[in-house]
């Protein structure tokens, strides 16, 4: 068995003190669920902008993909949470540029969208992300 490992940077928001901002083990690299957080100062930006919030939590889970040595074509499915079925047309345009542009071979991770509520009133979107590193 492969040793399982933290994985970290602070080009992503630091997460809460009860779960690592990813995990890898062999291959295998799950991203936590992100928001639209600076990384920096952890304040949420893009109030009530679900297109704003939907790249700057791509932009948080690409940093930490890239801190557990993966890439985006790396990824094979993202799932995606949003509090109303109503910005699901402005988060896929945003997330459908953004894979397609992180994937040069053409072949889109798999994804799952889900509507609920998130951990803080100003999220609008959290994506997750699995991916196979090497």
């Amino acid at each position: 068995m492969s040793d399982k490992t933290a994985v970290s940077t602070t080009d992503a928001p630091a997460p809460m003190p009860v779960f690592s901002q990813g995990v890898r083990k062999g291959v295998l690299l799950q991203v936590s669920g992100q928001g639209p957080q600076d990384p920096h100062t952890s304040e949420f930006l893009h109030p009530g902008d679900v297109r704003g919030q939907t790249l700057r939590t791509l932009r948080n889970v690409k940093a930490i993909l890239e801190a557990g040595g993966a890439t985006v074509e790396d990824v094979l499915m993202f799932r995606v949470y949003l509090t109303t079925r109503e910005h699901f047309a402005a988060m896929n345009e945003i997330y459908g540029a953004f894979v397609t542009e992180h994937c040069p071979s053409g072949v889109l991770p798999g994804r799952t969208t889900i509507f609920t509520g998130l951990p803080r009133e100003e999220m609008l979107v959290e994506i997750d992300a699995l991916a196979v590193v090497g």
